[in-house]
C-alpha cells in the first residue's frame, strides 16, 4: 500500500482544494495519523500563509506546525531551478518529505498552485515531485469558461503527461463542469481514458465557486460599518445601486451584492427594506464607494434596525469597484466552515470513495528515481555508522569528499597520509575536518603499525613473504588500509582516485578473500539514469568469465540490487534475444542463465536477451512477449569486461546518468575501488555504498 497521494493541477483555481478536504477526510476514516505536505507554496509566509495548508491543518486539527508542511516559496523554486539547482530542490523535497512520512501512516501531497508566471516549470515540478516522493497522483482539471473538446484534450494531456513520466494517475477528477456540458464529458472521457482510472464530474456550485463577504472585504480592502455577524453570506451578483429606487428594486437578485457611492441613503435603506421583505430575493451585502458613508440619520436608521448586512467602505469609485469585486476569487479558508463542509459532501457525492480507497490500498510504487535512491542510501548509511579508510590523503578530491562525509555524519573516516601535509592541504581548499569524526593517520607512525607487520608476516609467509618485505609492504597505503579492514579497525576502505584498480584490490584478495561459496570477485555500478536506478554488472573486474562465473556475477548483482532497495528483473545480456542467434558468445550467455536458473529459481532472469529489449517495453514486448523481464530489466549483466566498460560509460556521456561505483562484490569485508577520472560525488557516494555494505557484515 501506498503511504501518500498527490494532488495534481496545471491550471490556477482549479479547485484542488476540494480534493485535499475530501481526501483527508477520506483517509481519517481509516487510519488517525493522517498528514498534509505542500512543497511549493505561493506567498512567503511572512506575508500571506497559505490557504490550502491552514484550512486542512485548522479543520481536522493535525498535529502539524505550518513551517513542517512546505519547503520552499514559488519563487524561491523557480530562481532554483532557473540556476540550474533542480536536483537540490527536490532532494530539499524529498528530505523534508520523509521527515514528515516518519510521524504520519499516511499523507496528503499537493501541488503548487500555478498562480503566475512559470506555469510550464510548474507542470514539470510537480511531475518530479510525485515520482520522487512514489506517489500515484490524483488529477484535477478545471472546466470553467471551456468547450467540452477542451476540457476534454486537458484532461487527456495531463494523464499522458504523468503517465508518461510513470507517474500512475488513480483518479481524473473534472471540476466546475456546468450541467449542459456533464454528460459529454463523462462519455467521451470514459471511451479514451483507462478502465482502471476513476473518473469524476463535479458539477458547478455556487457555494462553492463564489466569494462570500468576507472574501469581498479582504478582496477590497475595504472597511467593515455593520454586519460583522453575516460576513459568511455568501455573493452569486453584483448590482450598481446608481438609478431611482424603483428601478434599482427590478434589479435585485438572490444573494446580490450591492455597490452605490455612501451618500445614496434612498438606495441603502431600499436594500436593507428589501432584505427583510419576503417579497424580494436575500441581499448578500453592500458596498459604498468613493470613500463616502451615510449621513448621520441614515447611520442612526441602519443601526436601530434587528437584520443588518453587512456594509464595507472603500476609497476607489464605483467603476474601480464592480471591476474588483468581479476580479475576486473565491478560496476555501479556515473560517469557511459552511465552504469546508461542503466541499467535503460534494467530494463524497461526485467521487467513487470506495474504488478509490482499494486503489489506494493496491497501489505500490515500484519506481525508484536518482533522488530517491541517494536520499535512501544517506538514510541508511546514517542508521548505522560505520568506520571507512580513505588511503589516498594526498588527493584534493578525497579530502573534498572528507569534508562532505563528515560534515553530514554520515560515517567516521580515517585518511592515511601524513597529517602536516593533510592539515596544510585542507587549509588550502578552505575545509574543517572534525576531530571526534575524521583522523588523520601516517601508517608507518600508527601503533598498529608492528602488529599489521607480523599479521601480514604470518598470513603470507607461505608465499615466501619474510619480516623485511612484509614491513615494505605495510609501508604502502593501499595494504595498510586494507590490513584495517581485516583486522576490524576500520569496516571498509575506498580507493582508487590515485592507485590503479590491480593496486586497490590485490591486498583484499590476498587476505581479506572472498565469501563462502563465491570463486569470483566482481563489480557493479548504479546507473542512476534519469527516471530510474539500474545495476551494471560486471563492469570492471572480471575480463573474460566463463559461464560459471557470469553467473555467479549475475546471482551478486541481484543480491547487491536487492540489498540496495531495488527490484531484481536479470537480464543476461547478448548481441542476441531469445533463440534467434548461434556462436559460442551467445551459447556462453545462454548456459549462464540455465546455471542461475538452476541456482536461484526464486529470480527474474531472461537471457540471452539484446539491450534495448531488456530495458525498453515495446521491444521487449516484440522480441519476447512471454518474459517477465523483457522491457523492464533492472539488473544488466554484460557478457565481457569490454562490453560492460564501454556500455556504462557511454550511456553515462550520453544520457548524463550518475554512475555510483563500481562496488566490488563477493569479499569477505567491503574494499571499492574509484576511478582515476572520478569526481568528488563519485568519492562522496561510494564511501556510502561501502559504509552500507560493511552494515550488513
Amino acid at each position: 500500500m501506498t503511504r501518500n497521494i498527490f494532488i495534481a493541477t496545471a491550471e490556477p483555481y482549479s479547485g484542488k482544494s476540494i480534493v485535499a478536504l475530501g481526501l483527508v477526510n477520506m483517509l481519517l476514516g481509516k487510519t488517525q495519523r493522517v498528514g498534509y505536505f505542500k512543497p511549493i507554496i505561493s506567498f512567503d509566509p511572512a506575508e500571506k500563509k497559505d490557504d490550502h495548508i491552514e484550512t486542512v491543518v485548522q479543520h481536522f486539527g493535525l498535529p502539524l506546525a505550518y513551517d513542517d508542511a512546505y519547503v520552499l516559496t514559488r519563487q524561491e523554486a523557480l530562481r532554483r531551478f532557473e540556476s540550474d539547482s533542480e536536483g537540490r530542490v527536490i532532494e530539499s523535497i524529498i528530505e523534508k518529505y520523509k521527515k514528515l512520512e516518519e510521524n504520519f501512516d499516511f499523507v496528503v501531497v499537493e501541488g503548487s498552485d500555478f498562480d503566475g508566471d512559470g506555469a510550464a516549470f510548474e507542470f514539470e515540478a510537480n511531475i518530479d515531485i510525485a515520482k520522487n516522493l512514489g506517489s500515484p497522483a490524483v488529477v484535477v482539471v478545471p472546466a470553467d469558461g471551456k468547450t467540452t473538446a477542451h476540457i476534454v484534450n486537458s484532461a487527456l494531456a495531463m494523464f499522458r503527461n504523468y503517465e508518461a513520466r510513470e507517474v500512475q494517475v488513480l483518479a481524473v477528477v473534472i471540476n466546475k463542469v456546468s450541467p449542459e456540458q456533464e454528460n459529454d464529458v463523462k462519455a467521451l472521457l470514459s471511451e479514451q481514458l483507462s478502465s482502471n482510472v476513476i473518473l469524476s464530474i463535479i458539477p458547478a456550485d455556487k457555494g462553492l465557486l463564489n466569494p462570500t463577504m468576507k472574501e469581498i472585504l479582504d478582496g477590497l480592502g475595504g472597511n467593515l460599518l455593520f454586519g460583522k455577524e453575516q460576513l459568511s453570506n455568501q455573493v452569486d451578483n453584483f448590482v450598481t445601486g446608481a438609478m431611482n429606487v424603483p428601478n434599482f428594486l427590478s434589479h435585485i437578485k438572490e444573494n446580490v451584492l450591492i455597490v452605490t457611492p455612501g451618500d445614496r441613503g434612498d438606495i441603502i435603506i431600499a436594500s436593507l427594506q428589501a432584505n427583510i421583505s419576503s417579497n424580494y430575493p436575500k441581499v448578500a451585502g453592500i458596498v459604498l464607494s468613493a470613500g463616502s458613508v451615510p449621513e448621520e440619520p441614515v447611520i442612526r436608521l441602519i443601526e436601530g434596525s434587528e437584520t443588518i448586512v453587512p456594509i464595507i467602505s472603500v476609497n476607489s469609485g464605483t467603476f474601480h469597484t464592480i471591476t474588483g469585486v468581479a476580479g475576486i476569487r473565491s478560496s476555501i479558508s479556515p473560517d469557511s466552515t459552511k465552504k469546508i463542509q461542503l466541499a467535503i459532501d460534494t467530494f463524497n457525492k461526485c467521487v467513487d470513495v470506495p474504488s478509490l480507497e482499494q486503489r489506494i490500498a493496491a497501489f505500490k510504487s515500484e519506481a525508484i528515481t536518482p533522488h530517491m535512491f541517494q536520499y535512501q542510501l544517506t538514510k541508511w548509511a546514517k542508521s548505522d555508522v560505520k568506520h571507512v579508510v580513505l588511503p589516498e590523503g594526498q588527493d584534493d578530491r578525497i579530502l573534498k569528499a572528507a569534508a562532505r562525509l563528515s560534515a553530514q555524519d554520515i560515517v567516521k573516516l580515517t585518511i592515511l597520509g601524513d597529517p602536516l601535509a593533510v592539515a596544510a592541504s585542507a587549509k588550502r581548499l578552505g575545509l574543517e575536518f572534525d576531530p571526534a569524526v575524521v583522523q588523520v593517520l601516517n601508517p608507518v607512525a600508527s601503533e598498529n603499525f608492528e602488529d599489521y607487520v607480523n599479521t601480514f608476516y604470518e598470513l603470507r609467509k607461505a608465499k615466501g613473504v619474510n619480516l623485511e618485505m612484509a614491513r615494505d609492504v605495510m609501508s604502502d597505503v593501499s595494504y595498510f588500509g586494507t590490513m584495517m579492514v581485516y583486522k576490524g579497525h576500520a569496516d571498509g576502505m575506498v580507493s582508487g582516485a590515485v592507485n590503479t584498480t590491480a593496486h586497490t584490490i590485490r591486498p583484499a584478495l590476498q587476505f581479506v578473500k572472498t565469501k563462502p561459496g563465491i570463486s569470483v570477485v566482481s563489480s557493479v555500478f548504479f546507473m542512476c539514469l534519469p527516471d530510474r536506478v539500474a545495476v551494471f554488472g560486471d563492469c570492471a573486474v572480471n575480463p573474460n568469465p566463463t559461464a560459471e562465473q557470469l553467473a555467479e556475477i549475475a546471482i551478486s548483482s541481484a543480491e547487491s540490487s536487492i540489498r540496495f532497495g531495488i527490484e531484481p528483473r536479470v537480464a543476461m545480456l547478448s548481441y542476441s534475444s531469445g533463440t534467434s542467434g548461434e556462436g559460442a558468445d551467445v551459447e556462453k550467455v545462454r548456459r549462464a542463465t540455465e546455471i542461475v536458473k538452476e541456482k536461484r529459481p526464486d529470480l527474474k532472469v531472461e537471457g540471452p536477451i539484446q539491450y534495448d529489449a531488456a530495458v525498453d517495453p515495446i521491444v521487449g514486448k516484440q522480441k519476447l512477449p512471454n518474459s517477465e523481464v523483457a522491457g523492464q530489466a533492472s539488473v544488466l549483466i554484460f557478457p565481457d569486461l569490454n562490453t560492460g566498460n564501454n556500455t556504462y560509460k557511454a550511456v553515462q556521456r550520453e544520457t548524463g546518468a550518475l554512475a555510483i561505483g563500481p562496488m566490488l562484490q563477493g569479499l569477505n569485508k567491503p574494499v571499492n575501488d574509484l576511478s582515476r577520472g572520478c569526481t568528488v560525488d563519485d568519492i562522496f557516494n561510494t564511501v556510502i555504498i561501502t559504509a552500507i555494505q560493511s552494515q550488513n557484515n
